[in-house]
């Protein structure tokens, strides 16, 4: 299998079928060839055709230069399709508005690349997370029904994007043509997708949404109205510091990000001292801490996870890459966020999270010299216990040289920044074993994972067979030049041997 593999990475990068950026994506990102892999069962051939189709959807849709403006307005003021919310296992909610679909040939187009454009746009927000989409077939009649459009759908994630979908779900259905209309429906899952379909009366949706991600209408909570512009995005709020008072933030501030309510900032007050390599925060009410920048590892909050992964970026390296992990336990309360300036300038850096109530983060708004990295103590408050559903947001942006660092300075800065010049990466929560809920989404499959949580054999097995595809078309590439350079040197030796043959006084 890995033979095929191999073939597979060398001729992608011999074709212009595909665009060359989703090639090379391929080729440096294992974990996205694990996900055809095992979205098609570990069938080589099933996992090879995927690629094909989905490289080549790519390039037709031109999904790597889709952006908001090349989608027409009127669609997304529709409200038809959005993401908002989280089920009860922490994925993220795809909605579909059914009523508000009317079948139109002249728009399909725009309509699937509509579709397209939201993947996408959660597909680099949340890489490796996946969806739950929700069909609302709540007031919708005959006119909305649209097979076609459907048929999309579910291929966008049945071919376009592995291992994307956790549940179907499809909401109050009446008429007896949609349960027809249904069971066609069925055919098209295959049997990856065959046990996602979920059916649910109001009186069952609570069974995988809560009910305060669920509008009234289906028994839920949830006040969201969907409004357009801008995009609706996670609730991401300013959390509260362990120490100091609570002052609102800016009003722009505040809708420019989206908050309904009145957000809260810290007044928390610090002075940073810059070392050569670190950033420390000491804070009025605390007695100073004088550390050697030497003895970095000494210098960790005690209590909180070192974290073992990286995102690399531009401005900031962020560690961990996507999750923090949370726990019951006292010693699983605390988390660490190490942000690290790789940038030429100073850099500030704010913290958000969809559960300002639950979180103390310090510092969650300050800045970082070049060079210089800063450690933030995320921390649960009072007997608050961590969800699947809470993030982060962390919010960077470059500085001026001499820019001020304090208070009202940050305060301007971020009211002035554009928005274009703000580099922005979320973290997921992660619930530690022993706290964990029982999870439907991953059972689905076999080859999720094995006991405990911990990669069963056959998943470990099938990344060493992605790395050593990579390994193989590596070697070729070097055989190759090995028997080029070999021809080249016997070349040369029979060359020369004739050219001391043919010298005078030779026989």
């Amino acid at each position: 299998m890995s033979s095929d593999l191999s073939f597979l990475l060398f001729s992608l990068t011999e074709s212009d079928k595909y665009d060359s950026r989703d090639v090379d994506r391929l080729q440096k990102d294992d974990a996205l060839v694990e996900a055809y892999l095992t979205w098609r069962l570990f069938s080589v051939d099933d996992a090879l055709k995927m690629i094909d189709d989905s490289f080549m959807w790519r390039k037709e849709f031109s999904l790597n230069d889709l952006t908001e403006s090349s989608i027409p307005k009127w669609m997304f003021e529709t409200g038809a399709v959005f993401l908002h919310g989280y089920d009860k296992e922490g994925n993220k909610l795809f909605w579909f508005k059914v009523k508000l679909h009317t079948k139109d040939a002249k728009t399909s187009m725009d309509k699937k690349k509509y579709v397209a454009f939201w993947l996408e746009r959660y597909a680099k927000r949340e890489p490796g997370m996946p969806l739950t989409v929700v069909f609302d077939m709540a007031d919708s009649g005959i006119s909305n029904i649209d097979m076609d459009f459907v048929k999309y759908v579910i291929n966008c994630f049945k071919v376009y994007y592995p291992k994307f979908l956790c549940k179907y779900i499809k909401f109050e259905t009446i008429w007896s043509s949609f349960t027809a209309a249904w069971k066609i429906v069925r055919t098209w899952l295959g049997p990856e997708a065959i046990s996602k379909l979920k059916f649910a009366s109001k009186n069952e949706i609570q069974t995988f949404i809560g009910p305060e991600y669920l509008p009234p209408h289906m028994g839920g909570t949830d006040p969201f109205r969907y409004s357009y512009p801008p995009l609706p995005d996670d609730d991401f709020q300013t959390p509260v510091c362990e120490n100091g008072p609570i002052v609102s933030e800016d009003d722009n501030e505040s809708k420019d990000f989206e908050s309904d309510s009145k957000e809260l900032e810290s007044s928390f007050s610090s002075e940073v001292a810059i070392g050569p390599k670190k950033v420390y925060f000491s804070e009025e009410s605390l007695s100073s801490l004088k550390l050697d920048d030497n003895d970095k590892g000494d210098s960790r909050p005690k209590g909180a996870r070192k974290p073992l992964t990286t995102f690399k970026a531009p401005l900031l390296h962020v560690s961990p890459a996507e999750e923090l992990s949370f726990g019951s336990k006292e010693s699983d309360r605390k988390c660490l966020i190490i942000l690290d300036n790789v940038s030429k300038n100073q850099v500030a850096f704010k913290v958000r999270t969809t559960a300002p109530e639950k979180y103390r983060v310090k510092p969650s708004n300050s800045c970082c010299n070049s060079g210089a990295s800063v450690d933030i103590v995320v921390s649960l408050h009072g007997g608050y216990q961590a969800s699947l559903q809470d993030r982060f947001l962390v919010m960077a942006a470059e500085m001026e040289q001499n820019a001020g660092a304090g208070s009202p300075e940050l305060a301007h800065f971020w009211k002035d920044v554009p928005k274009t010049k703000i580099m922005e990466h979320r973290l997921r929560c992660h619930i530690l074993e022993s706290t964990k809920p029982i999870l439907t989404c991953g059972s689905d499959s076999p080859i999720e994972g094995g006991a405990n949580g911990h990669p069963d054999l056959h998943t470990t097995l099938m990344r060493v067979m992605v790395c050593n595809a990579r390994l193989e078309q590596k070697l070729d590439k070097y055989l190759w030049v090995q028997q080029v350079l070999i021809g080249l040197v016997l070349v040369v030796m029979m060359f020369t041997f004739l050219c001391l043959y043919n010298l005078p006084g030779t026989s």
